[in-house]
């Protein structure tokens, strides 16, 4: 019979729930919340409530990045992984990320949009994160670290052609879409329960107070009853995380072209009462349930509500006994969990048990004699190097075959790499030579553009400055040509019969800035009459 601990882990809490499995029958043997100041006290708490010592526990990833790449379906398993890894390490480059940080794993489904692809949900973790876990239970038996939006798939039996969604409102919130019986989008959002929790908590100044609280509280639809005051009071550090939460999911719910059957409710926030009633009301046609394992017995005497607040821990559970998918575990086996356990050798200190084994017949020479001590002893070290020989040469063949396969992978990578880089090259090749063309469009463009705004700005300088200078020319002066020469220049011959007259419609010129830079020509008296040439610049 297998068993498992699954241990589902928050910034306040933790729900537990140890599972067995026989056959197909399933029995969760433990379950429970603890609230913890000190996550190692309460994680060891757990294991002696629940005599799980030797039992292997499965826990939950924290914080994982969800990436999604669509690949094609005839690729290869080995060219797969290649071009996922790749994907990946073009995604860290564009964020900056070192792609070495982190642990990866993926699932890979149909693309119900495109028939000739896969769709890869890829999973990526902190390394440094993932051994703060694998310390905290070091001394137990930690065999599994899962993706709770992976594993709570494990809860619901799935139809063909049907689709569904988890809605997991626990501290965070995740989406989990199921396309066909395939796990095919995860989504997640910061709203979750630990926002409404906190904002309790605050109030109460206890947590477990407020997450009572929290599983106390009625949700009254648009028929209920009158609230009391204290009810609002909570109701409102409550609902504003919900109806976020709940539009959420009907955005999800539109954006897909596949017809949603039903939507399941769980976490903490599905504890609050009547909360499948206020989805469905917002979600319309698509039926809204809370989230019951399908094989936990409604006639049984523990309350249903009672499994469904652990059933994250449950889902872990279940994975670490088999169920749901298997290749999403970040937890690494060391060199003692990949020995097999035939090879394993148990060494027992109690001496009756020495004996009975020295008497049972196997330690005998060919005469049928019991060996002597130094028989026993020659024996004992014979077969332990015979089992040290097979171990190294069987780990021996497991590296050699393991350098090959990593050889002909760095080469596969060091191909695509080089083909990459060709294709780059050819691309700012083609950029360069298009950037020329429209540098130069460019810059006719800006001469254009000068030469548009020098004709407009002097194409009503001549008559515009003669109707302004009308107003100041002396009586005595007379213009007898005005020229507008190059761009901005003009020329003016002006003659009279006095100096000072010239003089002076020059000043004005000049200080009442119709021109400028002005300068003008000594005078030809003719005829007394002087004239004058007078020059300068449109300002």
């Amino acid at each position: 019979m297998a068993s498992c601990l699954g241990v589902y882990v928050e910034s306040n809490t933790i729900k537990y729930a140890k599972v067995s499995k026989e056959h197909e029958k399933i029995k969760v043997e433990f379950f429970g919340v603890k609230f913890y100041d000190n996550l190692e006290k309460a994680i060891n708490q757990i294991i002696k409530e629940t005599y799980s010592y030797k039992t292997p526990i499965s826990i939950n990833l924290s914080d994982e990045i969800y990436n999604y790449f669509d690949m094609f379906a005839m690729l290869s398993n080995r060219d797969l992984s290649k071009a996922i890894k790749t994907e990946f390490e073009m995604y860290c480059n564009d964020q900056g990320y070192n792609p070495n940080v982190f642990e990866t794993r993926f699932v890979v489904s149909k693309n119900p949009e495109d028939k000739d692809k896969l769709k890869v949900i890829h999973i990526a973790a902190n390394k440094i994160e993932l051994t703060k876990k694998n310390q905290v239970l070091e001394k137990y038996k930690l065999t599994k670290i899962i993706p709770v939006s992976i594993s709570i798939t494990n809860l619901i039996e799935t139809r063909p052609k049907e689709n569904y969604l988890i809605v997991n409102m626990e501290e965070m919130t995740t989406v989990t879409t199921i396309l066909d019986e395939n796990v095919y989008n995860i989504q997640t959002f910061q709203e979750g329960s630990q926002e409404f929790l906190r904002k309790i908590n605050l109030k109460e100044n206890s947590f477990s107070k407020a997450y009572e609280i929290c599983k106390n509280t009625t949700i009254y639809t648009a028929e209920g009853k009158n609230l009391q005051e204290e009810e609002i009071g909570y109701l409102e550090d409550i609902m504003p995380t919900l109806y976020t939460i709940v539009g959420n999911v009907r955005k999800i719910i539109n954006e897909r072209e596949e017809r949603i059957k039903k939507v399941y409710l769980t976490g903490t926030a599905a504890l609050i009462n009547n909360i499948d009633l206020y989805f469905q009301e917002y979600l319309g046609e698509v039926e809204c349930e809370i989230l019951k394992p399908y094989f936990i017995n409604t006639r049984q005497e523990i309350s249903i509500q009672d499994y469904i607040e652990v059933n994250s821990a449950i889902s872990l559970a279940l994975t670490g006994v088999g169920q749901g998918i298997q290749g999403i575990n970040f937890k690494k086996q060391t060199l003692k969990e990949r020995i097999p356990d035939w090879l394993k050798i148990e060494v027992n200190s109690n001496k009756e048990k020495k004996g009975k084994l020295a008497t049972s017949g196997w330690f005998t020479n060919d005469l049928g004699e019991k060996l002597d001590k130094t028989e026993i002893s020659l024996l004992r070290t014979v077969v332990g190097l015979m089992i040290l020989f097979a171990v190294y040469s069987g780990f021996a063949i497991l590296l050699q075959n393991q350098m090959k396969e990593k050889k002909q992978q760095a080469q596969g990578s060091i191909d695509n790499t080089n083909t990459q880089i060709q294709l780059a090259d050819d691309d700012k090749t083609k950029i360069d030579s298009s950037k020329n063309d429209y540098t130069k469009m460019i810059q006719n463009l800006q001469d254009l553009n000068d030469r548009l705004i020098d004709a407009n700005k002097t194409r009503d300088a001549i008559p515009n400055l003669l109707n302004r200078i009308m107003y100041i020319i002396p009586e005595n002066v007379q213009i007898t040509s005005i020229q507008n020469t190059t761009r901005t220049h003009v020329a003016i011959e002006a003659q009279s019969n006095k100096y000072e007259q010239l003089g002076m419609f020059k000043a004005k010129l000049d200080t009442e800035m119709f021109l400028t830079d002005v300068i003008s020509t000594s005078g030809k008296q003719e005829n007394n009459v002087i004239k004058v040439k007078i020059e300068g610049d449109l300002p």
